[in-house]
């Protein structure tokens, strides 16, 4: 009997005041929108059924459908962005939402499809998040991350995490984000109060672990950048000048 994967759909949070590089989803990356970039590169995961821009901009809602994008439009209040995304989410019939943070301008579609396929091919796996090798110390704008024997994460840091003070150079892994979560279990995610650990790391995936609940981890080799500040912007803009995927979704029109 065939196996049919579950529906699953790439829900990309983005609001217009981002706190460390306001108005970042609209900057320009080599002729394109960064958000532009990253829904494009969601159209060439093989795993993903349909991809939305989940905004409370009207702003970001114009550039977005006039690039061709589909956009849900969602209330201002929202915490964080898989509290926007479960907004989005609530409308769709897939079983699987997937966020994918708006300023992943070089997620790499193979490493979406990795991930999905570890709660679309695992039915006990409610949620997953992409991780990586990372050496960069005192980057408080990096979520770190350790894991279990089994892969489920353990706990997320801005913090360098495990401490190199009686171990040299600990090997460190690093957030990439790309979170699958089986719709259900997202729409309970928002309905959680703030946890204590989440509110201190500001990070919103403490939240799911504090609960009491699982992260699947899925290893990949990337050299992603998520677009935090000024630096990581120049950076990008150097890297997406060579990057072999960009001429894959760039068109004529878009100089």
């Amino acid at each position: 009997m065939t196996h049919v994967r579950p529906h699953t759909t790439a829900i990309i949070p983005v609001r217009i005041e981002s706190s460390r590089l306001p108005r970042k989803a609209l900057l320009d990356i080599c002729g394109l929108p960064m958000v532009v970039h990253v829904y494009r590169r969601c159209l060439l995961a093989e795993r993903l059924d349909d991809v939305v821009v989940a905004t409370d901009s009207e702003e970001v809602r114009s550039v977005v459908e006039a690039h061709g994008g589909k956009v849900a439009m969602t209330s201002p209040e929202h915490q964080n962005g898989t509290e926007r995304i479960a907004e989005a989410a609530e409308a769709l019939d897939s079983e699987i939402v997937v966020n994918v943070f708006g300023d992943e301008a070089l997620v790499n579609p193979a490493s979406i499809d990795a991930v999905v396929a570890a709660v679309q091919d695992d039915p006990k796996v409610q949620v997953a998040i992409l991780v990586n090798p990372f050496s960069k110390l005192n980057s408080p704008s990096d979520i770190k991350v350790v894991l279990d024997e089994n892969d489920d994460v353990l706990y997320l840091s801005r913090s360098d995490i495990p401490s190199s003070s009686r171990t040299p150079n600990a090997p460190m892994l690093k957030a990439y984000h790309i979170v699958p979560f089986r719709r259900e279990f997202l729409l309970d995610y928002a309905t959680w109060p703030p946890g204590r650990l989440e509110q201190i790391e500001y990070h919103e995936h403490l939240r799911i672990l504090e609960r009491g609940h699982s992260i699947r981890a899925v290893h990949v080799e990337s050299s992603a950048v998520s677009v935090d500040t000024v630096d990581d912007l120049e950076h990008v803009r150097r890297l997406m000048r060579d990057d072999p995927l960009l001429p894959r979704y760039r068109g004529p029109f878009d100089d």
